[in-house]
């Protein structure tokens, strides 16, 4: 199963992103030692469904939209759905961080799940480093690795 994280952002300047990449880094390449893992950014929504379309595969992708009105899970639940999707023959889960103004309605009925974060709002670096801390965490919850535990 491959896992994409990908966001919709505005340009933002080289000191912000490279402010934010280290983190981001260490934990796709701690995911990566999981899954087949990928990371994309794009201007608009239109340009994220576009590349969705194009993704390929004996079953559609999984489409994870992080949504302020979504589904609001714990770890161990977070995991779970994964390792569901896993066992049930899913391909490729993508998580996307929507555009500032939120998702379109298209956008919201073409999502497998609609996610929360929280009811608190986060810059788009921030939101991209706790999604992928949560999907290595997932990643090791489903592995019995103790990180989750703190063992």
């Amino acid at each position: 199963m491959k896992v994409s994280l990908t966001s919709i952002a505005a340009r933002q300047s080289k000191s912000i992103r490279d402010g934010w990449s280290s983190i981001l880094e260490n934990y796709t390449s701690r995911i990566s030692h999981y899954y087949p893992f990928d990371s994309e950014l794009f201007d608009s929504e239109r340009g994220f469904l576009d590349w969705l379309e194009r993704q390929t595969g004996r079953t559609p992708a999984y489409v994870v939209l992080l949504d302020s009105r979504g589904l609001q899970l714990d770890s161990e639940e977070f995991a779970g759905r994964i390792g569901r999707l896993r066992d049930e023959g899913t391909q490729r889960i993508v998580f996307a961080i929507g555009p500032a103004d939120g998702w379109s309605d298209g956008a919201r009925k073409r999502a497998n799940l609609l996610l929360s974060l929280g009811r608190m709002t986060l810059p788009h670096q921030l939101a991209r480093v706790v999604l992928a801390e949560q999907v290595y965490r997932a990643c090791t919850i489903l592995a019995g690795h103790p990180y989750h535990s703190g063992h």
